[in-house]
């Protein structure tokens, strides 16, 4: 335990330093150690968390210590990451020709919109300009 203590020490020792010197350029030194006393006791809170969570990761799970993998009833402690192969069914996809028509339904007719032409009396849009420029 003693050496577990000393790693949550010097991680709270090393957030309450890190938190003092960049407080202190903003405030005064009361005010900076307050600060830092504060962070020393959140690291050192977190350095439980991380050795608990690097506990858990650490340790192997039940079921893996049995012979040939087996698991010991329990549900859940084992994670399959193998894929099924489907390299057979990608290269069928990839051999597959797309099929061409003959038919003409298919074939490709650009677009002819309508053409949309206003005539207006050149007096009447000189009158426009004319009334647009003025104001």
């Amino acid at each position: 335990m003693r050496g577990n203590l000393l790693f949550n020490l010097v991680f709270g020792i090393i957030g309450f330093i890190f938190t003092l010197l960049f407080s202190l350029t903003n405030n005064l030194f009361m005010t900076s150690v307050i600060r830092g006393l504060i962070s020393f006791a959140a690291w050192f809170l977190l350095a439980f968390l991380l050795r608990w969570a690097w506990a858990s990761i650490s340790t192997p799970a039940a079921g893996a210590a049995l012979e040939g993998g087996e698991e010991a009833g329990e549900t859940g402690t084992r994670f399959d990451v193998t894929t099924p192969d489907e390299s057979d069914e990608l290269n069928e996809l990839l051999k597959q020709k797309p099929e061409q028509s003959s038919g003409s339904e298919d074939a490709f007719t650009p677009l002819n919109p309508p053409k949309l032409v206003t005539k207006k009396d050149p007096e009447e849009l000189a009158q426009a300009v004319r009334h647009l420029t003025e104001k």
